[in-house]
């Protein structure tokens, strides 16, 4: 590809992801944004979590519970998902870098820094513009993610209702990140689509039949997500305390009260699998080149490879990843 064609291309993606007249106009609004108001956010959640009771309370009924074939579906709906995550992580970069580009000149008066905006936007910011339409379409996306409550019930799984609270719980907040025009948002967008890129990108190549990681790789992702997120919630209040405020302040600390319930809950759990390990239950060691790791304990050895499962955000209280945690540990044990 000549320099000319490679320089229309980036011209061409950019154009469409951040200058393009639907983005730079957005506005989110309660008549004009299909699923804006408070009432469709109550009964598309409250659905989700009927029908997905329902459907699990169906399939318990038969004496004989075997698996409905599902087919290809879901590595489509992986294929899909990691595709939509790339596309927005991508959009929301380059409308970040294009609205950095236009106001940085209203920033001199406060002293902020493109780091800081990330962090904290100024007090009256509206949710309008390039990055709130990215915004937008990652609420809108959470629709799609609760699709594989009903693949995984289909495919006679274990009804997570750790599941069924974080997608509910992130849909509610990628709501309120609209409603009020909370800080923080970007920064909590561009890493949870890139972790869920990732994710979604490696459940499709396992689903197709290629070789699985040599470790838990979606708790993995899930864990360096809860860590980012974490560490931005600290700069968030600190310049909330030194910059005089940051607007959304109100749906940021219903943000933080379930991220910190979420950090409690997995040092919990990481406390117990420690003292495991000390008494000698579970000890795992790497794979040569298999596709899994071995473990080993006191009655024998077996194989321990990463099972699929549904990738949570720590952005609202992603629980899934303290209860992916424990499945691989009760799988573990009964393999030895």
């Amino acid at each position: 590809m000549s320099v000319a064609a490679a320089a229309m291309a980036v011209n061409w993606v950019t154009y469409y992801l951040a200058e393009h007249p639907a983005i730079v106009n957005f506005r989110w609004s309660h008549t004009h944004s299909w699923g804006s108001t408070w009432s469709f956010l109550a009964s598309s959640v409250s659905l989700y979590l009927a029908l997905a009771l329902l459907l699990h309370l169906l399939l318990l009924l038969p004496r004989r519970r075997r698996p409905v074939p599902v087919g290809p579906a879901p590595a489509l709906h992986s294929l899909l998902m990691a595709l939509l995550s790339a596309t927005i992580f991508a959009g929301a970069l380059l409308s970040s870098a294009a609205e950095i580009r236009d106001t940085r000149w209203l920033w001199r008066r406060s002293r902020t820094t493109p780091f800081q905006w990330f962090l904290c936007f100024p007090l009256g910011t509206r949710p309008s513009g390039r990055v709130f339409f990215w915004s937008y379409v990652f609420y809108l996306s959470r629709f799609l993610h609760m699709l594989r409550t009903f693949l995984t019930i289909l495919r006679r799984r274990r009804l997570s209702f750790a599941q069924l609270f974080n997608n509910a719980a992130l849909t509610c907040v990628a709501f309120l990140w609209l409603e009020f025009s909370q800080s923080f948002q970007v920064l909590a967008i561009l890493s949870a689509t890139l972790v869920y890129a990732a994710v979604y990108g490696y459940r499709f190549w396992t689903a197709i039949g290629l070789p699985v990681a040599c470790f838990p790789f979606v708790a993995h992702c899930q864990v360096a997500l809860l860590g980012c997120n974490l560490v931005c919630h600290v700069g968030v209040l600190t310049l909330h305390l030194v910059k005089g405020g940051c607007n959304g302040i109100g749906a940021w600390v219903f943000n933080s009260v379930l991220n910190g319930a979420v950090l409690m809950l997995f040092l919990k759990f990481y406390v117990k699998m420690h003292l495991g390990k000390k008494r000698g239950a579970v000890v795992v060691v790497g794979g040569g080149g298999c596709g899994c790791a071995d473990s080993i304990g006191a009655g024998g050895a077996g194989e321990a490879c990463d099972r699929d499962r549904e990738p949570s955000s720590s952005l609202c209280g992603g629980s899934d990843v303290i209860k992916e945690a424990e499945e691989e540990s009760i799988v573990k044990e009964k393999e030895l």
